[in-house]
């Protein structure tokens, strides 16, 4: 489907009175850029909400105040979108600002417009392009639901197995480094029957390549309703339905599960908050198994594992990630 992009740009101050007059006109199809939104993002309420920002995240905070309006099916037959509609609509939107109870000195800048057509081709599951099967571990071969693999005769014999997944809205597609650390230390301590917990599951990928390994009673918990309904599906398609326990949780509260491994794909401040909390569901020699850790944090949640009374086992990177196992 082809489509107009057009973005406003206004001010801080005309963000709302924008988006509240655009909307009002019959346009719901939109996208607000506020630049106060980063320095939210930076004012973090909690130590937890985030241990690193990525450089295209870091360059949100010098953007423009702007309202994106998407429009839909107005396309001439050479395949460009009404001016003349456009210039109406903005016409309409102005005077709509001029008349409306937002004070006199109200500033809404330029309300200048710059328009693209689009393609929902080009942004829409775009990045399943990228999302190809990978072996993430010794004997685990992460495979989206839309790609194919079939093992080969080395492969069955070398005791490969396909983890077929469709992560939706959950984090889990196996490849990025803290999953597959994560998957290498489950692989590496997980004897056959061994009870694991997945706390924090997303997509469920722990869990379900926990049972590929041969687990024995499993229990994956998230807080994500979204992400709980994402792992119920990828344990479905991989045959497993009845044998993950999976529900919506808080380690803290509601669970009664102990297990021999339990494993956390979380970050830094999530594992060490849940370090007090996950003793109470490991067996005795159990393991705890954490990433999500970025290097500058590994000391702080090592001290904190240490205090809490385990004993570091082994500590694995991958860039600038790293996993914790702990006894």
């Amino acid at each position: 489907m082809r489509y107009l992009e057009l973005v406003i740009h206004t001010t801080e101050e005309g963000l709302e009175p924008v988006e509240a007059e655009l909307m009002a006109m019959g346009y719901t199809d939109l996208v607000v850029n506020d630049p106060r939104d980063f320095q939210d993002l930076m004012n973090k309420k909690h130590e937890y909400d985030w241990d690193y920002l990525s450089e295209d995240v870091m360059g949100l905070g010098e953007q423009e105040p702007t309202v994106t309006v998407y429009l839909e099916g107005e396309e001439t037959g050479n395949g460009y979108f009404q001016a003349q509609k456009i210039d109406m609509m903005l016409e309409d939107l102005r005077q709509s600002l001029m008349n409306g109870d937002f004070g006199l000195d109200a500033d809404f800048g330029s309300l200048t417009v710059t328009t693209a057509l689009r393609d929902d081709g080009e942004w829409k599951d775009n990045w399943k392009e990228y999302f190809k099967p990978k072996k993430v571990s010794d004997h685990i071969i992460v495979c989206p639901l839309w790609e194919e693999y079939e093992l080969s005769a080395e492969e069955r014999e070398a005791g490969m197995k396909v983890l077929r997944i469709d992560p939706g809205m959950a984090f889990g597609t196996g490849t990025h480094e803290t999953t597959s650390l994560c998957l290498k230390a489950l692989e590496k301590h997980l004897k056959p029957g061994m009870s694991v917990l997945d706390v924090g599951t997303g997509s469920g990928i722990l869990a379900i390549a926990a049972k590929l390994l041969g687990a024995g009673d499993i229990k994956a918990v998230d807080i994500d309703p979204e992400a709980v309904r994402s792992a119920l599906e990828n344990a479905e398609t991989n045959g497993m339905a009845g044998d993950i326990d999976i529900s919506y949780g808080d380690l803290t509260k509601g669970v009664d599960f102990k297990a021999d491994i339990v494993v956390a794909n979380l970050m830094a401040d999530l594992v060490m908050m849940l370090s007090d909390d996950v003793r109470r569901h490991m067996k005795e020699g159990a393991r705890f198994i954490s990433s999500g850790i970025i290097d500058e944090k590994l000391e702080e949640v090592l001290d904190c594992l240490r205090s809490k009374g385990f004993e570091i086992e082994e500590v694995t990177e991958d860039g600038m990630w790293r996993a914790v196992t702990a006894e």
